[in-house]
C-alpha cells in the first residue's frame, strides 16, 4: 500500500504515527518526520540483540559489567549475550539484576508456586487447590487484609467439607 506523506504531498509515506489520546494515524516521509522531531532508527537487530538491549535497561547493568559466577565461571554478558545461565548459583549471584526480569516475566512473581499435571485425579487437584489458597490465607494475614482472609478461609472451609462428602 503506497501512501504519499500527509506533510509534503510529495514523498512517499514510511514513517506511520498512531496518535493514541487522538487514535489518528499520521503517515509521513522521512524528511517530514524528522522535521517534526520523530527519531527515525535504521538498524535491524537480530533477536539476541534486542534481548541484550531489554536486559541492559530493565536490569541498569552495561556491557562493562563483568560479575562472574564463581560455579560455573559465566559472565553476565555472556548471559546476556546466550539468554541462557550457566548453573543454578547464578540465580544468586545475578539476583540483583535478575528480580526484574523475572517479575516482569511471571507477572511480577518471583517464587515458584507449583503446577498440578493436567493428567492429575480430583483428589490430587483439590488437595493443590486447598495448598493454594492456604498460601493465599497466610498472605492475607502477613498483609492484615482480614476481610480477604476471612474469604479465603471459607474457601477453605467450603473445598474441606466437599471432600468430606
Amino acid at each position: 500500500m503506497d501512501v504519499e506523506c500527509e506533510h509534503c504531498k510529495k514523498a512517499k509515506a514510511t514513517v506511520h504515527i498512531t496518535d493514541v489520546p487522538e487514535k489518528r494515524e499520521r503517515h509521513l516521509c522521512e524528511a517530514c518526520a524528522q522535521s517534526e522531531g520523530v527519531i527515525i532508527k535504521q538498524t535491524h537487530q537480530t533477536t539476541t540483540a534486542i534481548l541484550q538491549e531489554f536486559i541492559k535497561q530493565k536490569t541498569g547493568i552495561d556491557s562493562s559489567d563483568e560479575q562472574t559466577c564463581p560455579h560455573c565461571h559465566i559472565t553476565f554478558r555472556e548471559f546476556r549475550t546466550k539468554g541462557q545461565l550457566g548453573c543454578p548459583h547464578d540465580y544468586e549471584v545475578f539476583r540483583e539484576a535478575l528480580i526484574p526480569l523475572i517479575q516482569r516475566a511471571h507477572g511480577n512473581a518471583t517464587h515458584h508456586i507449583g503446577k498440578v499435571p493436567a493428567t492429575s485425579d480430583d483428589a490430587v487437584r483439590r488437595q493443590a487447590g486447598t495448598l493454594k489458597l492456604r498460601r493465599e490465607l497466610d498472605q492475607a494475614l502477613r498483609d492484615e487484609n482480614y476481610e480477604l482472609a476471612a474469604s479465603v478461609r471459607d474457601q477453605i472451609k467450603a473445598m474441606d467439607a466437599s471432600e468430606s462428602v
